[in-house]
């Protein structure tokens, strides 16, 4: 019943009738509320609430990409990848992605999400050094290629140029002297890197030139793709183009004495060694640029640092090689622009493997917007960046994160966030959030074992100063075989192989 308006005295205006405050009528009797109850909430799509006025109000989660998981505070979906969020959305301006969280709670699973669904928009995955290996079902799963490198295992040819001989064919001009100068520049890159591995210093400038000479003259000499030893005989030779960069002076012994120690470092690698052995020989696996790829590489021990890292350079060198190529032909109009999503997990690894491999991830992270890749990079925690031998390559790896168009969390301990923040600010809220995911898992002891951690699957999406969205990956049956990473603990030790001893 509506409540009769006071009649006011004469000569003053009337008063507005009372209204309830917002719980309830205050007083004796009257019904004041102390819990006000939250209105329901109904989710639904742009056509659907388009007529509910006025309570109808965005979710706040991007739409655009991927289709990661629920947003922690709201229920909705979020859709999140560097590339989708770089290309259509223009959310940020760089189309990269920094993973961090320790180790179980789901980073590489994060990042096959994203791979996984780049690939339906027709981005092709690049996996160059699986250290683990993470990426080999996804890659097969998804038709590419699986290119396994190690001892007793395919060969990697650093003097081949790939698809770049076959690419030059087609193009003409300046574009055709670009592919040519690119594959020239990654083959000496290479070998520079080897021999510095090698040695653990690098080549002199009057190396660096008589091996620039002597690729040009077995690129002009030598029918079919040349290996090491062919680049190892063309010194040896002595032909009148390298004497006269080595500067031996008409003298055929001072030209000896010059390239003496190239030459010994240039028979180790030709001739097999801790190193020569996967770069000695004709690639065993044309890699190709029109299909996802994996370099598997985890056959490589650990202990053997110089390897795991002339290996990685190979990979780097090799993969942007044909990422290059595919881009001259699409500039030329001869084959359709084909876009790269670039994953190097386990970074902490990677970095530590060996000189030269933090400059070229700095280098691409300056240059992949030009490069046309898409790139995400995972590892634990900034620690794993900030100890770096060099403070020169620390504070390299440090503008990793800070360059980062994105910056993904799992769960951090509580010492990780100074560093952190000094890169991206952080709420208090959000740190709290983080260091909370890091919190181990109970143990169920009707189950007789832990139970599941609680920040595995979920993640913190942070661009630049904005408020992070929490999500929780959900993934899909068809996803969890692809996303196993434990395979080698299903099986309890000592338990007995089917067809084992005693089979017929």
């Amino acid at each position: 019943m509506a409540t009769p308006r006071t009649k006011a005295p004469r000569g003053k205006a009337p008063s507005a009738a009372p209204r309830p405050g917002p719980r309830g009528w205050p007083g004796r009797g009257r019904g004041s509320s102390a819990y006000v109850q939250a209105p329901d909430e109904w989710r639904g799509t742009t056509v659907q609430v388009c007529g509910l006025w006025p309570f109808a109000a965005g979710t706040g989660s991007p739409m655009t990409g991927v289709p990661i998981g629920r947003n922690l505070l709201s229920g909705a979906t979020l859709c999140c990848d560097p590339i989708s969020w770089f290309q259509r959305a223009k959310l940020i301006s760089n189309p990269s992605a920094f993973v961090l969280g320790k180790p179980g709670l789901g980073k590489s699973t994060i990042v096959r999400r994203m791979a996984l669904g780049l690939t339906g928009y027709g981005v092709l995955p690049l996996v160059l050094g699986d250290l683990k290996p993470d990426y080999v079902d996804l890659i097969e799963a998804v038709g590419g290629q699986v290119i396994t490198l190690g001892r007793g295992r395919s060969h990697l040819n650093i003097l081949d140029p790939g698809e770049a001989a076959a690419a030059a064919l087609r193009l003409t001009g300046s574009a055709r002297q670009g592919v040519l100068a690119d594959a020239h520049g990654r083959r000496h890159a290479m070998v520079s890197s080897l021999i510095t591995i090698m040695r653990s210093a690098p080549p002199t400038d009057r190396e660096e030139t008589i091996l620039d000479r002597a690729l040009r003259v077995l690129d002009d000499r030598h029918d079919g793709v040349p290996v090491l030893g062919d680049l190892l005989r063309v010194v040896q030779e002595a032909p009148e183009d390298l004497r006269h960069v080595a500067l031996d002076r008409g003298d055929m012994r001072r030209y000896q004495d010059i390239t003496e120690g190239l030459e010994a470092t240039l028979i180790g690698l030709a001739g097999g060694g801790r190193l020569g052995e996967i770069f000695s020989k004709p690639t065993t696996v044309p890699m190709r640029r029109d299909r996802p790829v994996v370099f598997d590489v985890s056959s490589i021990d650990d202990s053997e640092m110089d390897l795991q890292a002339a290996v990685l350079l190979a990979c780097w060198s090799y993969g942007f090689g044909a990422v290059n190529v595919a881009h001259a032909l699409a500039d030329a109009g001869l084959e359709p622009r084909r876009h790269y999503f670039v994953i190097l997990d386990e970074l902490w690894r990677a970095l530590r493997a060996g000189r030269g491999i933090v400059d070229r991830v700095d280098a691409l992270t300056r240059l992949n917007r030009q490069r046309g890749v898409g790139m995400a990079m995972i590892t634990h925690t900034m620690s794993d960046l900030l100890s770096l031998p060099s403070e020169e390559d620390r504070m390299k790896a440090r503008g990793f994160v800070e360059r980062s168009g994105m910056v993904v969390c799992g769960g951090l301990p509580a010492a990780e966030m100074p560093m952190l923040n000094s890169a991206i600010p952080f709420s208090r809220a959000e740190q709290d959030l983080l260091i909370g995911w890091q919190d181990p898992p109970a143990f169920d002891a009707v189950a007789g074992k832990e139970a599941e951690p609680p920040g595995r699957g979920k993640f913190l999406v942070k661009v630049g100063g904005r408020p992070g969205i929490p999500v929780q990956v959900q993934l899909t049956s068809a996803e969890r075989g692809i996303n196993d990473t434990n395979k080698m603990w299903h099986t309890a030790s000592g338990s007995e192989v089917a067809g084992g001893e005693g089979a017929a």
